[in-house]
Order: structure tokens, then sequence, then C-alpha cells
């Protein structure tokens, strides 16, 4: 057993639940000791390049959440053409959804219907279609974007396990992103049908989105919300963050086309182009 099986290993007994909660009440701390404390090693740990955030003084964030998913300089993260990417972090794996499968990690697949909540209609407009891994690493920014202008239609809160997730565990956990706890927000877009699914993680405190802010940790049950009221949000607009980080998957309809990436893990940023939608020039 080597050793990323080992760390994947030893996940499955751990109260995942308890553990990320401890976390999230640590990251929400106020006193100025206990938060200025953990920036600065986490800055020094992980190389985070603050010359990026509007904010770029560590003492000024009221706790470590705040600095976790701070804002950057506007213009930091311009916008190409076509489809765009929806964090900073790596592109871990893209392409077609063969029939009901995506590839998580070589030699493993797991489930769209599950992924989106097990309902069988909910994920037949993605059927065949494409989809993209990122994964958001310590140092990167947190908030997540819009790849497109899309309606949101539907919003599924997903329970489930919160194993890390990194190269280790989406190797060694079957169906990782479809076992994790994770939120699904469905978009009707005019170059088709687009699921951002946000995958929570071990210490992930919660997920926001800039319609109903906190959504994570709920019940132990499936729960969706559909919206009467049009939520339009802009390409490159924020939708969503983690507090602490975690994984986006993106799944499009048949007619989108990713460019040419090393599918072995291509770093990316917010906002840049990953391919051409549907009907653009």
């Amino acid at each position: 057993m080597d050793r990323q099986e080992l760390f994947a290993n030893i996940q499955y007994p751990l109260p995942h639940h308890a553990i990320s909660r401890l976390v999230g009440q640590v990251a929400e701390s106020r006193q100025p000791w206990v938060k200025d404390t953990f920036i600065r090693r986490f800055i020094d740990t992980y190389g985070v390049d603050m010359s990026e955030a509007q904010q770029p003084d560590p003492a000024a964030y009221a706790c470590f959440n705040d600095f976790f998913t701070r804002a950057l300089k506007p213009g930091a993260r311009p916008l190409g053409s076509g489809l765009l990417s929806p964090a900073d972090g790596t592109l871990s794996r893209f392409g077609r959804i063969e029939g009901d499968t995506l590839i998580q990690a070589k030699g493993q697949y797991y489930s769209l219907e599950t992924l989106l909540g097990g309902d069988y209609e909910r994920a037949t407009p993605f059927r065949n279609g494409s989809f993209a891994t990122v994964y958001l690493s310590p140092k990167d920014y947190h908030r997540v974007h819009m790849p497109m202008t899309g309606t949101l239609r539907e919003m599924v809160y997903v329970p489930g396990r919160l194993f890390s997730v990194n190269q280790a565990t989406a190797s060694h956990v079957p169906g990782l992103f479809a076992r994790n706890e994770r939120l699904v927000c469905l978009f009707d877009t005019e170059h088709g049908p687009l699921a951002m699914v946000l995958v929570g993680a071990m210490i992930v405190a919660a997920i926001e989105t800039v319609w109903a802010g906190q959504i994570t940790p709920l019940s132990g049950q499936v729960q969706t919300t559909r919206f009467d009221e049009p939520v339009v949000i802009e390409k490159g607009q924020e939708m969503g963050r983690f507090k602490l980080g975690s994984t986006v998957v993106m799944c499009l309809g048949r007619d989108t086309a990713f460019s040419d990436f090393d599918p072995s893990g291509t770093p990316v940023r917010m906002g840049q182009s990953l391919g051409r939608l549907p009907g653009a020039a």
C-alpha cells in the first residue's frame, strides 16, 4: 500500500463532520491572536500571493474565513472568450460524459445521476455532454464564478461524507465527488444547460451562494429549491464560495467543447477561456 492509498484509507473511520465543525469554529474566531496566527502561518506555508488581494494586509481581516474568501483587486482576473474557468485551481479532469459516466481519476469513474442528487430526469440534459473538474488548492482564490451567463432554475443540497479532496483521495476513494456533501446549482443558458456542483471536503466549514448565503451543513436529507423568480448571474460574476477549499465539477450539454488541455492537471485561473460555446463565434 503506497502513501496515497494509506492517506485515503485512514479517512474512512474519521468523524468528518465533527472535525469540519471544529475547524469551522476556529476559522470564525475574531480573537486577534487566533486569527492572525493562523492567517500568517497559512500564507507562509502555502505561499499565498497577497498582492492580488483587494485587502493585502493580513491583519485587516476579521477572521480566517474572511481572509480565505478574500476578494481580488479589480482587473486581477480578466475574462476570456467562450466558456470560462469558474475558479482558480487545477483542471484535474475534463472531457465528454460517456452516457451517465464521468472520470474522476485514472481507473476511477462515477455516476452523473448520483452526482446531481440521484434524479434521472435532472441528469438527462447532461448525458453525453461535457464536464470539467477544477480542484482549488489551499493557496488559491476561493470564490466561484459563472463560466457563462445563466438563469438559476434549481438548487439541490446533497448530504454525504467529507473526504479530503486531492489527488490521493481522487485516485483511491471510489465515487469521491458523488460521495461527498455537495451543492448542485442548475442553470438555463442560451448555450444549453449548465450544472455547477460545489463539492464539500474535510474541514470545509461551509459553502455559500450569492443568492442564499450559507448553505451547508444542513440535515441528512436531499433538499431541493426551485426558483420561480429569475436569478440571473452574468458571465464572470461570483456565484458562490468555499469557506476552506474544495472542488467544482461543471457539467454542460452535448454541444460544448473544451480546448486542448493536458488532462494530467493544468493550472487554470478564474476567467481563463476553457473552450468554445455553441453558437458563439
